[in-house]
Formats: C-alpha cells, sequence, structure tokens
C-alpha cells in the first residue's frame, strides 16, 4: 500500500477514511490535504479518474482500489470504474475490504490464447486497440484485456499496471493482436516485429480484379495532398531528410469476381494504414474504405465498415522458443459480404 505519509488519511478501526476537516467559515482546509468530499471540478467525470486525481495514484493503483471495493461514495462500495460521481458527495477508502473484483466486459470468447507471458486476442471491428489521445474511448482492446487477466488470473507475477503494446490494427480492422504480459515477453517480440520476422496474414475484399504482385514503397505521413501515402524514392523535406520509410505488402488474389475480389495480404512491415493505402495505390481500395480511395473512378461497393481481417499471426514464443501460429476465420459481417459478392474464402 502507497505510504500517505500527512495526505489526510485517518485509521479507524479497520477502515482508512479521509481526515475529518472542519470547515471554517472561509472554507480553507489545510495545503495539499484531500478533502473529504468530491470536488465541482470533478462532478461528472468516471470513478477511475476521480480516484487518480483526488487521491493523486497512478491509473493502475486508482482502478485496482476500485476493482478490489476499497472505494466508496456515500458509504457505498463501488467497483464500477466508469461510475459518474457528483458534486460533494463522500468518498473514502477502505483498505481491509474484503477483495471483490466486478466482471470483466471483455467477451472471453474473444481471447485466444494467455499464458504467464502474453495474450491473444481476436478483436472485433469497432474497438480501438489501445488509447488515442485524440478520442475519448475509454474502453480499448488492451485495458479490457488487462481486466480479463487480473479477473481470471489474480495471483499472477506478470498482472503489470499496463500490457506491453508491440503493434496495432485500425479501429475498422478485425482480427489477431498480441499483448505482452511481462517486460521479457515486450522486448522479445518487439524485437521480432523490428526484424520482420512475425507472420501476419490479412484477408480483404477490394474493388476491382488486382494481380497478384509484391507493393513495396516509402510512406509518409503526409504523401502532398494531407493523408499518408507513398512518396517518391529519395524524396527529402525542406530540412533534407528522406521522406517516408519502408513498406512491404506482399499481394496474392484469392478469387475475383464481377467488379469485387477477395485478396490475402502478408506484410513484411507495419507501417499505419500500410495495406489500405498499397491497395489504394495499386487503384483497388478495399470495400468500406472512406480515406484512402484517391483517383478511384469505378463505383463503390457499399459496406459498414472497412473490409480488412488479420486473420494470421505467428511468432517465436518468448519463454519457449517455439513457433506458435494462431488463425481466426472473418467476421460475420465480412463473411455475409463475401456471399453477396458470390465470393468465398477458398
Amino acid at each position: 500500500m502507497a505510504d500517505w505519509g500527512n495526505a489526510g488519511l485517518d485509521r479507524g478501526g479497520d477502515r482508512y477514511q479521509i481526515s475529518a476537516i472542519e470547515k471554517k467559515a472561509d472554507n480553507s482546509k489545510p495545503e495539499g490535504q484531500p478533502d473529504r468530499f468530491i470536488s465541482q471540478d470533478l462532478h461528472g467525470a468516471r470513478l477511475d479518474k476521480t480516484v487518480k486525481q483526488h487521491f493523486q495514484l497512478p491509473w493502475g493503483k486508482a482502478r485496482a482500489w476500485i476493482d478490489t471495493g476499497k472505494v466508496f461514495i456515500d458509504g457505498n462500495c463501488v467497483a464500477d470504474q466508469s461510475f459518474p460521481v457528483t458534486a460533494g458527495t463522500r468518498i473514502e477508502l477502505r483498505m481491509s475490504q474484503p477483495k471483490q473484483r466486478a466482471e470483466p466486459k471483455l467477451d472471453p470468447r474473444l481471447v485466444v490464447h494467455y499464458d504467464e507471458d502474453l495474450i491473444v486476442l481476436n478483436k472485433p471491428s469497432g474497438m480501438m486497440t489501445v488509447p488515442h489521445p485524440e478520442s475519448p474511448e475509454e474502453e480499448t482492446l488492451d485495458r479490457l484485456a488487462l481486466d480479463f487477466l487480473r479477473a481470471k488470473d489474480p495471483k499472477a507475477a506478470s498482472n503489470r499496471a499496463s500490457l506491453g503494446v508491440v503493434h496495432r490494427i485500425d479501429k475498422d480492422t478485425s482480427g489477431l493482436v498480441v499483448f505482452a504480459r511481462t517486460y521479457v515477453a515486450l522486448k522479445a517480440l518487439s524485437e521480432q516485429f523490428r526484424s520482420h520476422s512475425i507472420e501476419r496474414r490479412y484477408l480483404a475484399i477490394v474493388h476491382g480484379r488486382p494481380k497478384a504482385q509484391t507493393i513495396e514503397t516509402r510512406i509518409a505521413r503526409d504523401a502532398g495532398d494531407g493523408l499518408r501515402g507513398s512518396v517518391a524514392e529519395g524524396a527529402k523535406n525542406k530540412k533534407g531528410d528522406e521522406l517516408g520509410r519502408r513498406a512491404v505488402t506482399h499481394l496474392h488474389l484469392v478469387q475475383s469476381v464481377g467488379d469485387a475480389s477477395l485478396v490475402a495480404c502478408r506484410i513484411d512491415t507495419g507501417r499505419t494504414h500500410q495495406i489500405r493505402i498499397h491497395l489504394s495505390e495499386i487503384g483497388h481500395p478495399i470495400v468500406g474504405e472512406k480515406v484512402y480511395v484517391r483517383g478511384f473512378e469505378g463505383a463503390l461497393i457499399s459496406a459498414r465498415r472497412t473490409m480488412l481481417h488479420a486473420e494470421r499471426l505467428g511468432f517465436i514464443h518468448p519463454r519457449s522458443g517455439e513457433q506458435v501460429v494462431w488463425v481466426e476465420p472473418p467476421t460475420p459481417d465480412f463473411l455475409k459480404l463475401l456471399g453477396a459478392l458470390s465470393l468465398k474464402l477458398s
């Protein structure tokens, strides 16, 4: 437990409670001492944010205290991290409360594999892999996975404050993602991604009939039109630095019917939006693509999301040293569109 020093927590009986502060006429209180009531500036905030700011805690500690039933609002235990608080209500910590854990919100069917070193998940479309500073979304895959591990494997030494992120897939994209649970696993997996030895295969429904090919370009944050895209070899910015980073996509045609095709993409590199950019630039944007449709003049096939699925993931396990591979079939919406276009997986 953290050493609170003079932070204003008194022990009474079997519980810790914020010290009673006798409010004077000017409503003053000792500097640096937390009030026992939730302040106006936290009105409507999530409970995890409130506990973090009120007690000046790291995110992991704040959420752990909520999950284990140690946070009380007006005398009632609240174990929901997203609970909206009300200004003026009393907040207290009861450190000797029996450990209670809320049921994890992650659908257990999405957990493909987990052990003491890592967890592999089948991400649904519409969920962010990790938080983004410009997005208010809180229930990202990494956070839900960590809650799942703490609930299902509570004694594991590898229940870190956060999972190690070694790669990510777009919010619209479905499929396989791995997170590290230990620093050793994070280092080992990151090195495999850097050396391009990770096996990654994606399925995509695209417009038109592309030919099997290998696409190798340099992808920059801005290709000149405000969007990410490929730039000419040797292109430089005003400072003289070479633009873009090498990106390699191996394209295999699975089947074509009419004006649509099912393709498989194996990537050597993992640049942001790499497959989406490459397919668009060769004239075959992914069905459902709303950003990278540069110059495409054909009729767009309607879809509610970008039809891209991370089907296969393989790597050397950081502990056993053995090659491990997982394969997950596409989601129901992907399969439904395949059927509507008379396309088949094989």
